[in-house]
């Protein structure tokens, strides 16, 4: 794969940028901001149609998402819910002249506040938002619904949100099973659904409670569950049966659709982070970044960066340190902010809330740094070959 082109993704603070280069080639080319430089939460697209789709908003803008039919040259907006800037627009027609508000009626009024994450699969586009919902659309993003399915779920009154908010903030899709999908949501925990989202089942039961010791923290497991805070999640290659998630307090691995999870944490030199990764075809590769507790700063322990690798499912871990900062490290690495492509070795690339993108060609083994200077970056997603 060295000779094909790589796109990177970027949601920021303020907007989305696409950065694109040649695998393993030096010279990076940033674009953007774009999506009107408002928070852009989760940028995606599809190398098939050279679609791209950004989510993203706020209390100020409202909720929205963004389409691009030309491999990011022009974007179209289509916004979901209202915002402050709304109310200060029906008060005074100057500013709604000057900021483009309509006053047009908006699909779900102010039933959340932003876009946090997307996924494109079996022709849908899937949307989670803060507060947590489930949307679709079936036409590319032009128009949204509402899965009730997730929204009426029974647990639904006793969620509990997270420091960034109830959010829902991963979206899986079964990879030949339309009907199958899972989600991820702070701090309500995974729930999955078999018959396309009509119901869901909340899956956070640990498999080897015993083996879990008690702590005080409350996003910490107990009561024979994992951590409810679940941070990010991934299916890995295969059959679609096996998951792994980095949560508040661990990293994890289930085996059967999420109906089970075990702790995989020893050897890593903390339980908390944000992002996981699996390689493209051997579910038992996985990555993570260890930040070192969120009453103690949420960097690199010893600030120092380490992205830790497992090669046999978390039973052993490997720090690899090449060509990343090994003093004075202070960065996060957010949830939704490590990627990676299908190359043979496998590429891997985490973006950094101080604005840098770092990339590893050799499946993690040595980085180099391709981007920096950015906002605060929150997402990053590949797409290959344009």
């Amino acid at each position: 794969m060295p000779e094909e082109a790589v796109t990177i993704l970027l949601g920021t603070t303020k907007g989305a940028f696409v950065l694109r280069g040649m695998r393993e080639g030096a010279d990076w080319a940033v674009s953007g901001p774009f999506c009107d430089g408002w928070p852009v939460n989760h940028v995606i697209g599809d190398a098939a149609s050279g679609v791209f789709w950004a989510g993203g908003g706020g209390d100020w803008y409202g909720a929205a998402v963004w389409r691009s039919g030309d491999g990011g040259e022009t974007w179209q907006k289509t916004r979901l819910t209202r915002g402050t800037i709304d109310d200060w627009a029906e008060s005074d027609a100057g500013f709604a002249e000057m900021f483009g508000v309509t006053g047009d009626p908006l699909p779900f009024d102010d039933q959340f506040a932003q876009v946090w994450s997307l996924c494109h699969a079996h022709g849908a586009l899937y949307a989670g938002t803060k507060s947590a919902t489930l949307l679709v659309s079936h036409d590319g993003g032009g128009t949204w619904a509402r899965v009730d399915g997730l929204t009426d779920h029974p647990s639904a009154a006793d969620w509990t949100p997270g420091a960034a908010g109830l959010t829902l903030h991963t979206i899986l899709s079964h990879p030949t099973d339309p009907q199958r999908m899972w989600v991820g949501i702070s701090a309500a925990g995974v729930f999955a659904t078999e018959d396309g989202g009509q119901s869901w089942e909340r899956r956070n039961r640990l498999s080897n409670a015993a083996a879990c010791q008690p702590h005080d923290h409350p996003a910490a497991p107990r009561d024979g569950e994992t951590g409810h805070c679940v941070h990010n999640m991934m299916l890995a290659p295969g059959d679609g049966t096996t998951l792994y998630q980095q949560n508040h307090h661990g990293v994890w691995r289930s085996g059967d659709g999420g109906r089970s999870w075990e702790d995989i944490n020893d050897g890593l030199p903390s339980t908390f982070g944000f992002p996981i990764r699996v390689h493209p075809r051997d579910p038992d590769t996985i990555w993570t970044l260890p930040l070192n507790g969120d009453d103690s700063g949420r960097f690199p322990p010893g600030a120092a960066a380490a992205v830790w690798r497992s090669r046999d499912g978390g039973k052993s871990w490997q720090d690899h340190r090449a060509g990343l900062p090994q003093s004075g490290c202070f960065f996060t690495v957010l949830r939704q902010a490590m990627a990676g492509d299908s190359g043979d070795p496998a590429g891997v690339y985490f973006g950094t809330n101080s604005g840098s993108v770092f990339a590893s060609f050799d499946e993690g083994e040595t980085w180099s740094e391709v981007a920096r200077h950015l906002p605060t970056i929150l997402s990053v997603e590949l797409v290959e070959g344009i």
